[in-house]
């Protein structure tokens, strides 16, 4: 075989290797990233969710030079719902409660660097004096239990049946009867004594105190429900202008006004456990965390 014969064999031997050494360097994970354009696939600009993921693309080199697509709840809600009937990889902003839970199967990505934070719980709070002025609405109101699972197949019902919050609450309270026996056995009624409950605007939480609100209508209270921003939910609650709230999530998202006024008002403890703020993909993608990424070249 002459020399330039030979050069040219090894030549192909020698490409054939670096193939070989490059397909096997380039593992699921790397094609995963390559797949999904280096993006995650987010919420609207000004969320707090949005900035948060932007500090993991920032902190975390398995995400160096990826990009985030913002846009509204409901656009990022139909681009997993695309994926998923495609069983395409995604990326997206997740929170728990929320009924993309009961829809779909999905798992939260591990966060070694804690940039999302722990896993929270809702608490209930209540102003000074409730336990003596309505002993009976304070029972009730302790007694306030949900399991996370619940309230995301609530959310998934109201999301497929168009119903209110308040329509939801209804049809939740007619369907637990046990649940709601439970929060009120013992508990005498009255007539017509006024309560205020103040919420956050979450679907969550609506629903939540929607309940509430209704239970405690059944005792025969007269009960006020106002949505209202986090921070005067807490004044409220602080300066007795308000009796009630099934709403704070802790230790974390509202943590600061928490410290801010505390001592002004009762925490009678979880009303449900298990929130908690991420990034998450669809169960069948084989990643659990975010170093489980390649960085964009």
């Amino acid at each position: 075989m002459s020399n330039f014969n030979m050069k040219k064999l090894g030549i192909i031997a020698g490409l054939s290797m670096s193939l070989v050494v490059a397909g096997c360097g380039q593992d699921e994970q790397q094609s995963v990233s390559e797949e999904m354009d280096y993006t995650i696939t987010g919420l609207e600009p000004g969320a707090g969710q949005t900035e948060l993921n932007n500090q993991a693309i920032e902190e975390y080199e398995s995400l160096s030079g990826w990009n985030q697509q913002t846009s509204s709840t409901g656009a990022m809600l139909s681009e997993i719902d695309q994926a998923i009937q495609n069983k395409e990889p995604i990326m997206f902003t997740a929170w728990s409660p929320h009924y993309m839970f009961a829809k779909w199967d999905l798992k939260y990505l591990e966060d070694p660097k804690g940039i999302f934070g722990e896993e929270q719980h809702a608490t209930t709070i209540v102003r000074k004096g409730l336990k003596e002025d309505l002993p009976n609405a304070y029972t009730i109101l302790d007694r306030f239990h949900w399991e996370v699972s619940d309230i995301e197949s609530a959310l998934l019902t109201a999301n497929e049946k168009g119903l209110e919050k308040d329509e939801l609450a209804q049809k939740w309270v007619d369907e637990n009867q046990k649940a709601v026996e439970k929060w009120t056995k013992g508990v005498e009624q009255v007539d017509g004594t006024p309560i205020e409950l103040v919420s956050s605007s979450w679907d969550s939480e609506l629903f939540t105190a929607n309940v509430a609100k209704i239970v405690l209508a059944q005792q025969g209270f007269n009960v006020t429900l106002t949505p209202i921003d986090p921070a005067i939910l807490f004044e409220s609650i602080s300066s007795g202008d308000a009796d009630a709230s099934l709403s704070p999530w802790l230790p974390t998202t509202h943590g600061a006004l928490y410290k801010e006024n505390e001592g002004e008002f009762v925490d009678l403890g979880p009303c449900y456990e298990g929130t908690k703020i991420g990034l998450a993909v669809p169960a069948y993608m084989d990643v659990d965390s975010l170093e489980d990424f390649e960085p964009k070249k």
